[in-house]
């Protein structure tokens, strides 16, 4: 609420100092007797005191930036170190038989998944008695092709987390497609696990884990059926 002094508001006084830079230069002498609270005590201090206090606190929160900016980055490189790596070790994986085991072993190491699995249902006959070749229900290709993200989520009993290790502790899941082009159908699905509920969350950005699929989409497309 604006107060009035003298038939004058407050408001009034802002504008008229806003709109009249030159005041303080005619007279200056006011600028020394002007005093204010410090917002770290109730002491009063001058105008000076407090503009440097203020730019002292802008500093601080710029400095707390740059601090946040530094930590994302050498996150995002770290990240990206990860997945040059879990690359590098498909590459050169000269039997395509191993490229699944190499695949999820790789991305459990690199990446601190707890449990990961991995099944294609499109395999050449050279390849069909593989673990990764095993068969998987109709429901699981369909709800695979459904797919245009990867889902993260909680584990409500998917047929998919019966593929890895130790299923019974796997409380949130990742769900990742294998398929050569969004509109394509999944010719494979991996799936992440972890006991952590937290860890795959419904609000987690998704983007990473696409790049996880279209890597190992790739990969894989050595042991696919055309």
């Amino acid at each position: 609420m604006s107060m009035k002094i003298h038939g004058i508001t407050e408001d009034e006084i802002a504008n008229f100092l806003v709109n009249t830079p030159g005041f303080f230069e005619r007279h200056a002498e006011l600028l020394a007797t002007i005093q204010l609270t410090s917002p770290h005590g109730l002491r009063a201090v001058s105008l000076q005191e407090r503009q440097m206090e203020m730019m002292r606190e802008k500093n601080k929160a710029l400095e707390q930036k740059i601090v946040e900016m530094i930590r994302h980055g050498q996150e995002n490189t770290a990240t990206a170190d990860r997945l040059h790596r879990w690359t590098r070790a498909l590459m050169l994986t000269a039997n395509a038989a191993d490229l699944p085991a190499v695949l999820v072993r790789e991305l459990k190491s690199q990446f601190l998944v707890p449990q990961a699995g991995v099944r294609v249902w499109s395999v050449l006959d050279a390849y069909r008695r593989m673990p990764f070749a095993q068969p998987v229900s109709d429901d699981v290709k369909t709800f695979a092709s459904s797919l245009m993200l990867p889902y993260c989520g909680v584990n409500s009993g998917f047929e998919a987390v019966q593929w890895v290790e130790d299923p019974g502790t796997v409380m949130s899941v990742a769900l990742i497609p294998l398929r050569h082009g969004v509109q394509a159908p999944a010719f494979g699905m991996l799936v992440l696990g972890s006991p952590d509920p937290s860890r795959y969350t419904g609000d987690m950005g998704t983007e990473f884990l696409m790049r996880i699929g279209d890597i190992a989409s790739a990969a894989l497309s050595r042991v696919q059926a055309a």
